[in-house]
C-alpha cells in the first residue's frame, strides 16, 4: 500500500468515526501571535489547523497527500465560509510546489517530519513570519509507536531554528514530542 493509499484509508475511518479533526492544542495557546495573513499547513490531514488559523483571518493553503482529507477540507471549508485552499501533493516532492520566497506569514507541521523541508520553510516565509511545529522525537522516556526515522533528536528544532526569535520550545519526555514556535 503506497502513503496515499495509507492515508485515504486512515482519514475514510476517521470520518466514518464521525471523529471531527481538532487543531493542535500548543497552537490553540499561541493563537495571540496569529493575527491573519497568509499560512501554509503541510501534511494538513483532515485540516482542524488549517479550519483553526482560518478561523483567526489566515488565508490558508492546506496540503496533503490525500485526496479524501482534501476533498473533506474543501467541503467544510465552503460550508464554514473559510478561506481555505486544499491543494493535494505528495511532500517528498516538494520542489514541485513551487512556492515563492517570502510568500507565507505562517507555516505549520504537525506530525510529520522531513528534514528536507527546513530550507524551503525558511526561504517561503516572510521576514518576521512564523513558524510552528511539533511532532514526535526520540525521548528516553516514552517508546512512540512510530518508526525512529519520523522522529526527530533531542533539540533538533532548536538546532535548526535557533538563529530564530524562539518564543516557545518544548521536549515532553512523556508524550515523546517536540515542539518550536518562532519569529524569523
Amino acid at each position: 500500500m503506497d502513503s496515499k493509499e495509507k492515508w485515504n484509508s486512515k482519514y475514510k475511518e476517521r470520518l466514518l468515526k464521525n471523529e471531527e479533526p481538532l487543531p493542535n492544542k500548543k497552537l490553540q495557546e499561541l493563537s495571540a501571535y496569529l493575527n491573519g495573513g497568509t499560512a501554509l499547513d503541510l501534511a494538513c490531514g483532515l485540516g482542524g489547523n488549517s479550519m483553526f488559523l482560518a478561523s483567526l483571518g489566515y488565508q490558508v493553503e492546506a496540503v496533503d497527500i490525500s485526496d479524501e482529507a482534501m476533498d473533506y477540507l474543501q467541503l467544510q471549508s465552503e460550508k464554514k465560509q473559510l478561506t481555505i485552499h486544499p491543494r493535494m501533493a505528495d511532500l517528498t516532492d516538494w520542489r514541485s510546489l513551487r512556492y515563492l520566497e517570502n510568500s507565507f506569514d505562517l507555516v505549520v507541521i504537525t506530525y510529520y517530519l522531513d528534514q528536507s523541508l527546513f530550507p524551503m520553510v525558511k526561504t517561503i516565509l516572510k521576514e518576521n513570519g512564523y513558524f510552528f511545529m511539533e511532532t514526535f522525537y526520540l525521548s528516553p522516556a516514552n517508546n512512540q509507536k512510530v518508526s525512529n526515522q519520523y522522529k526527530l533528536k533531542p533539540n533538533e528544532l532548536l538546532k535548526e531554528f535557533g538563529n530564530w526569535n524562539v518564543l516557545f520550545y518544548e521536549e515532553n519526555e512523556w508524550e515523546g514530542k517536540q515542539t518550536i514556535f518562532c519569529r524569523k
